[in-house]
C-alpha cells in the first residue's frame, strides 16, 4: 500500500530538530521523545527545553554522553552562559537501540524517565513557563515527539488528546526557515488499521523493524505479523484477556507450536504507549518492548528475504512504523 503523507512525516523527523511547544510548559505536562540512538562514532546527543529558536536560554539541557563509561549531563543556560553541570554517572541508553524519554513538568523540578523507569529529577533554575521550544541534536534518529496535557490520563486510560509535533527540512545554521511559522502539528497521525506495508528487500541479519503506538483502552488483543507470501513467518500476539504474549508461525494455513514464556510481567498495558523493536538475526528474531529485551524467536521460515511484508491488526493505534 502507498504510504500516506502523514505517515511519511511521522517517519521523517529531521535531526537537528526544533519545534514549538504549543502553549508553553505547565505543571503536569508530559513531553515524550521516542527514537533510536544511532550506532555511530558520535558519542553524544542532547534534548533541550528552551526559550525561542536560539540556544541562549535553555531551562533544561539533557545530554547523554557515551564516553568515560557513559553518563548524562543536565544543565541550564541563561543569556548564553552555562550554569553548574549536574552529572548522573549512569547511561540508560544503548547505541543502536530505541528509547522512550519522558519529561514531566512538576512545580519544583523536571522528572525524567527513560524507557518507563525513573532516571533523574532536575530542579528548576529558571521559571519553566518561559520554555516554548524543544530541540534535539546529535546521534539520534527521532520517531515522534508527543505532548500529554495535565489531568487527562488515569490508569489504563488513553490520553484525552495527543499532539504529535513534526519538523520541517532545516538548512545549515538555521533551525527553521521562518521562525514565525510553527512546524506542522497533527492530531493522531492516521495509520489505517489493519495496517499493511512492504519491507523493502525483505529481512536479513541486522535488519530492524520498529513499531510504536498506543494500546487502546479495553483492548483484548493485537497482532504484529511478519509475512512471507501467504505464510506468517513471525506472529506476535499480545492477549490481554489471557495476560500473555503469544508467538507462532503459520505455514500453509497451519499454525505451529505457540511460545509464551516471558522474563517478567506482561510488557504491554491497556491505554499505554509501547515501542516494539524487532531485530532480525541469522538464527532468530530478538524482540524488545520499551527498550527491554523480552525474548528470542528462532526462525521457522529460513528464507529471510522472502519475509517482505508487515501487518498490524487489532486493538492498537499506531504512531510510527519503520521497516
Amino acid at each position: 500500500l502507498p504510504i500516506t503523507s502523514s505517515q511519511a512525516l511521522t517517519a521523517s523527523l529531521v535531526v537537528p530538530f526544533s519545534g514549538i511547544i504549543q502553549g508553553g510548559l505547565q505543571v503536569g505536562l508530559q513531553i515524550t521523545v521516542n527514537g533510536s540512538v544511532l550506532n555511530t562514532s558520535t558519542s553524544r546527543f542532547a534534548v533541550n527545553l528552551q526559550t525561542g529558536f536560539g540556544d541562549n536560554d535553555i531551562a533544561l539541557h539533557f545530554n547523554p554522553r557515551f564516553e568515560d563509561g557513559g553518563y548524562v549531563v543536565c544543565n541550564t543556560k541563561q543569556k548564553g552562559c552555562w550554569g553548574n553541570e549536574e552529572r548522573r554517572m549512569q547511561m540508560p541508553f544503548q547505541k543502536g537501540r530505541p528509547f522512550q524519554l519522558c519529561f514531566l513538568v512538576q512545580p519544583s523540578d523536571f522528572k525524567v524517565t527513560v524507557n518507563g523507569s525513573f532516571f533523574v529529577q532536575y530542579s528548576h533554575r529558571v521559571p519553566f513557563h518561559l520554555v516554548d521550544n524543544i530541540s534535539v541534536s546529535g546521534a539520534v534518529q527521532l520517531s515522534y515527539i508527543s505532548f500529554q496535557p495535565p489531568g487527562v490520563r488515569t490508569a489504563n486510560q488513553a490520553p484525552f488528546t495527543q499532539t504529535i509535533i513534526h519538523t520541517v527540512q532545516t538548512t545549515p545554521g538555521q533551525m527553521f526557515p521562518n521562525p514565525a511559522i510553527p512546524p506542522p502539528v497533527y492530531q493522531n497521525p492516521s495509520y489505517p488499521m489493519p495496517f499493511f506495508t512492504s519491507i523493502p528487500g525483505g529481512l536479513y541479519p541486522s535488519k530492524s523493524i520498529v513499531i510504536s503506538g498506543i494500546v487502546l483502552p479495553g483492548a483484548q488483543r493485537f497482532c504484529i505479523d511478519l509475512r512471507s507470501g501467504n505464510d506468517i513467518a513471525f506472529h506476535l500476539n499480545p492477549r490481554f484477556n489471557e495476560n500473555a504474549v503469544v508467538r507462532n508461525t503459520q505455514i500453509n494455513n497451519r499454525w505451529g507450536t505457540e511460545e509464551r514464556s516471558l522474563p517478567g510481567k506482561m510488557p504491554f498495558i491497556q491505554g499505554q504507549y509501547f515501542l516494539v523493536w524487532i531485530m532480525c538475526e541469522g538464527y532468530c528474531f530478538k524482540v524488545s518492548v520499551d527498550g527491554q529485551h523480552q525474548f528470542d524467536y528462532y526462525h521457522r521460515v529460513n528464507n529471510l528475504t522472502a519475509i517482505n511484508h508487515l501487518q498490524v491488526t487489532g486493538d492498537v493505534q499506531l504512531t510510527h512504523v519503520q521497516t
